[in-house]
């Protein structure tokens, strides 16, 4: 049978990635370079980061300058552990996203970063974020897809395109789990999740100019250089082809209609196509 889903509670206490600090700081890195490429700094600003866990992320959103960080999550080990180290720069709120604790608009910044595949009704949770994000506010959104090949938490090639039942027992035959709890959607699945924002794709601008995103260690070495170099020339027409099976996407979401604010880039953002 397979078992009913609930929250992951206490998630950083069966996942060591989430007390990776250099990881999770470098994950920061390129987050605010991306929302300041489209939005400018974040000085001044109210941010959020919603599964904030043990606080690494939003810590670096508060030192970038936001005038208010918050951080939100049920994990309520990892929260104490954010409050402990970060408590004077960021207020952190156990809270659960389906229903944030701040009034409607009240946030310039919200950061969701690889948390929808985790959450028991991730629309829901997209709904509230829509409410307390203000009306020129930025919503960045890391995402993984259901069509990545490499199932990003247990490495095991194509589990998540797995109905429950099988992908259950493709995690025991690993011996890497008993139960496969995450829910990735189709990029189609996440067009329809965002269907109320305006959405820019930063997947491939991040790709073809790593550095320029705080991503250097995306393509490593001499064969890293080639890769980095094929992306950035390559036609757009051709990169929308790999759309479908790229692992992560990386989008940039507003409430009303706006456009990338930063310098121009080989590989531009595009906007998403609504559903």
């Amino acid at each position: 049978m397979v078992k009913q889903r609930v929250a992951q509670l206490e998630y950083s206490e069966f996942q060591s990635a989430m007390l990776d600090e250099e990881k999770r700081r470098r994950k920061a890195a390129k987050i605010i370079a991306v929302i300041e490429h489209f939005n400018g700094p974040l000085g001044g600003l109210t941010v959020g980061d919603v599964g904030c866990s043990a606080g690494f992320i939003a810590d670096e959103l508060a030192q970038a300058g936001a005038r208010h960080t918050l951080g939100v999550d049920i994990d309520v080990p990892g929260l104490r552990k954010a409050a402990d180290r970060f408590g004077e720069r960021v207020a952190f709120v156990c809270g659960d996203g389906t229903a944030l604790p701040f009034p409607d608009g009240s946030v310039d910044v919200l950061v969701f970063n690889h948390i929808y595949e985790h959450v028991v009704d991730p629309d829901a949770v997209v709904a509230e974020m829509h409410r307390v994000l203000s009306d020129g506010g930025v919503l960045y959104l890391g995402l993984g897809n259901r069509l990545g090949v490499m199932e990003p938490h247990y490495k095991l090639p194509f589990l998540s395109y797995l109905p429950p039942a099988a992908a259950d027992r493709y995690v025991r035959a690993s011996g890497r789990a008993d139960h496969y709890y995450e829910r990735f959607r189709t990029r189609r699945g996440l067009r329809r999740m965002l269907r109320a924002f305006h959405v820019w794709d930063y997947t491939f601008p991040v790709l073809a100019t790593p550095t320029r995103f705080a991503g250097s260690e995306l393509f490593p070495g001499a064969l890293g250089r080639v890769v980095k170099a094929v992306l950035a020339r390559a036609p757009r027409a051709v990169l929308r082809l790999l759309l479908p099976v790229v692992p992560t996407y990386l989008w940039v979401a507003t409430k009303t209609p706006r456009r990338p604010a930063g310098a121009a880039l080989p590989q531009p953002p595009e906007p998403v196509r609504p559903l």
